[in-house]
């Protein structure tokens, strides 16, 4: 694992969104098969979305040669509705750059059968050829995507309910009232996360602090799925100087030297 740390999280934010940029041109210049990236919601990505589309409409990046796979979606929610993912995809990222439609894949929360949804949503990342890159962010209890607490390390994408912790999170979007919150989410599996060729987590401000420390330096563990990223070959965590509050000062002296020398 490796962790790159920011001042700021806009600094942060904006060396996601290049390093996103410069993996998608790098596979466009070695072969014309399509990039294929994993992409999360909430609030964590956002002004990386944002600078990706700076970027496009400076005649930076294309996506015409991208597919998406989404992380998530509540269960029950419409569409149309605007804290559904589908909308906050839209609204963030799709409805602003040139990747298209055929391309984008979000999972259906009104699906007649779910469990097929499911299943069908692995199938279709293994016909795309596997993730390239996986972007995800990281719950205050160290969840990845919705793979609350206590998940398995080698779960795949299914049908789960959320922990109370999550829907109070979750909560500020629909206007602070807990009860608003749909109670299930359709979610990637930590295995279906690790399967991408590269996972890139984000993770700001101090409320992210112990989920960092426990994911960077304690066990691999189910208690806090995102450590199951120790396992994986090319797995990257950015986070701002809050985030990265809670390691140890060797800890943080580390990664910084190391990503000195690699610059040099």
């Amino acid at each position: 694992m490796k962790v790159i740390i920011r001042d700021t999280q806009h600094e942060a934010s904006i060396w996601a969104a290049h390093y996103i940029a410069s993996k998608i041109k790098a596979k466009a210049a070695a072969t014309d098969r399509p990039f294929v990236i994993g992409l999360a919601t909430g609030s964590t990505p956002i002004e990386t979305y944002a600078e990706l589309i700076r970027m496009y409409k400076a005649g930076e990046i294309s996506f015409k040669n991208v597919i998406s796979f989404n992380m998530d979606e509540y269960v029950g929610l419409p569409v149309e509705h605007p804290e559904s993912y589908h909308s906050f995809m839209d609204k963030y990222l799709f409805n602003h750059i040139d990747i298209p439609r055929e391309n984008i894949h979000l999972l259906d929360g009104n699906a007649p059968d779910l469990e097929k949804e499911c299943a069908e949503y692995e199938k279709k990342i293994v016909a795309a050829g596997g993730i390239d890159l996986f972007l995800g962010g990281v719950g205050e209890d160290g969840h990845l995507a919705f793979n609350e607490p206590f998940s398995s390390l080698q779960s795949r994408t299914r049908v789960m309910t959320l922990t109370y912790d999550t829907l109070l999170v979750n909560s500020r979007f629909f206007d602070n009232d807990v009860n608003k919150v749909p109670k299930q989410a359709m979610s990637v599996g930590v295995a279906t996360v690790l399967d991408a060729k590269e996972v890139l987590i984000l993770a700001f401000g101090h409320k992210k602090a112990r989920a960092i420390q426990m994911a960077v330096e304690g066990p691999m563990t189910h208690v806090c799925t995102l450590s199951a990223l120790q396992n994986h070959p090319a797995g990257t965590v950015v986070v701002d100087e809050l985030a990265a509050g809670e390691l140890k000062v060797n800890t943080y002296k580390y990664f910084k030297a190391i990503e000195e020398a690699e610059n040099k």
